[in-house]
């Protein structure tokens, strides 16, 4: 038998696992890695967060991943050559991370690695049915394998949309392992490059879980500060808030079809992007609009249709908790935003025992935890969603 292979199933019926979960996101600021515990699966997991890191990027990483990101025509060499350069950057940040936590990669059991998403195509989001539903993260998980030695689960999505779904949301199944509770319906929202959240009603509800996305979250906003201001983004709100929201603009983007579609649903920088606003500021003869009033705009934009949203999935409802984690926590003008809305009934996701910048790569750890020893009848109740376990598996040697 394969070393590896033997080791594979050790792992699977070890009391505790230690997996390091990965992600980046479409805001391309970093690599979240966050070193998880596990003990159990299924309705029975147990995480505990002994070590979270987000690695930054190089400015030279980013151009490069821009030059493929949600672009419909790219050169196919760089598409290529992107796969294993971005496994051996991510490789590269893991054995930092374990070499500054003091940690051998021998004492690791696995990496689950969501890789860089760099499109994302579904009919519902490019009307197109002559393909199905796709979505393509970059980064090749043979490379992580072999460069770290570690066994890596990798590439989530394609489980997903291979057994009916659309490729995202993935949030919803460690979401409903770890955090659904008997006393509280809550709505688990997470404002990375796009918003998104998952609905946990409480246990015994007639309701079911679901994730769907909301709209343009971060991405818009980061857009236009690297184009107009050589910057990543709007570093506490700083240029919206010195600006004043334009209700005629506003009104233009809100006038979209996937916003007022049911959940769930899922969209991506494909749609809303810097083509988006233009063509609203052009519609609206804006074009000469400050950049203060366009963010304060976009700002309010991305926190509008979060509250609709929001709005929408609790209708009716007898009390909700909203819990916040991704970048747009850390944005005071579009949290500002939202507690207005809910008084009282926002907060980080803090208040749930997991630092929320980490709760994303946690939630990729979940999904390798239950591919290994779980069984996907765990998340058979969740609205719209197929009940797998997904990841390929990687082996070092």
């Amino acid at each position: 038998m394969n070393p590896s292979i033997a080791k594979l199933s050790d792992i699977a019926l070890k009391e505790d696992r230690l997996i390091i979960g990965l992600m980046s996101g479409t805001s391309l600021d970093g690599l979240d890695i966050a070193l998880c515990k596990f003990n159990g699966n299924g309705n029975n997991t147990k995480l505990e967060l002994l070590k979270f890191e987000t690695m930054d990027y190089t400015r030279e990483f980013r151009v490069w991943i821009r030059k493929v990101f949600a672009k419909k025509t790219i050169d196919q060499q760089t598409l290529c050559g992107l796969n294993p350069y971005i496994a051996e950057i991510h490789s590269n940040l893991i054995l930092k991370a374990l070499k500054k936590w003091k940690i051998k990669p021998e004492k690791i059991d696995v990496i689950a690695s969501h890789g860089q998403t760099v499109f994302h195509a579904p009919q519902s989001l490019t009307g197109d049915r002559s393909l199905p539903n796709s979505t393509l993260q970059l980064g090749d998980g043979d490379h992580i394998a072999v460069k770290t030695g570690i066994i890596c689960l990798s590439d989530f999505r394609q489980k997903h949309l291979a057994a009916g779904g659309e490729g995202a949301p993935l949030a919803a199944y460690g979401d409903y392992l770890l955090f659904s509770s008997e006393n509280e319906n809550r709505i688990l929202l997470n404002i990375g490059g796009i918003s998104n959240f998952t609905f946990l009603p409480k246990i015994g509800s007639e309701s079911k879980a679901y994730a769907t996305d909301l709209g343009p979250g971060n991405t818009m906003m980061n857009q236009y500060m690297e184009k107009h201001f050589g910057l990543e983004m709007d570093e506490d709100a700083a240029v919206a808030k010195k600006g004043k929201a334009n209700d005629v603009l506003l009104k233009e983007l809100m006038n979209e079809e996937f916003l007022d579609l049911s959940f769930p649903k899922t969209t991506g920088p494909e749609l809303f992007n810097l083509e988006y606003l233009n063509n609203a500021l052009k519609k609206t003869a804006l074009q000469n609009l400050s950049h203060e009033d366009t963010m304060a705009t976009l700002n309010l934009f991305s926190a509008q249709t979060i509250i609709n949203g929001i709005k929408k999935a609790t209708k009716d409802m007898d009390g909700f908790k909203v819990y916040v984690s991704g970048g747009g926590l850390h944005n005071p003008l579009t949290m500002q935003q939202l507690q207005k809305e809910f008084p009282g009934q926002v907060t980080s996701f803090l208040g749930l025992g997991i630092n929320p910048d980490a709760k994303e790569a946690c939630l990729f750890a979940v999904l390798a935890n239950e591919t290994l020893a779980g069984n996907p009848q765990s998340v058979k109740n969740i609205k719209d969603s197929p009940a797998v376990c997904m990841g390929k598996i990687s082996l070092p040697y």
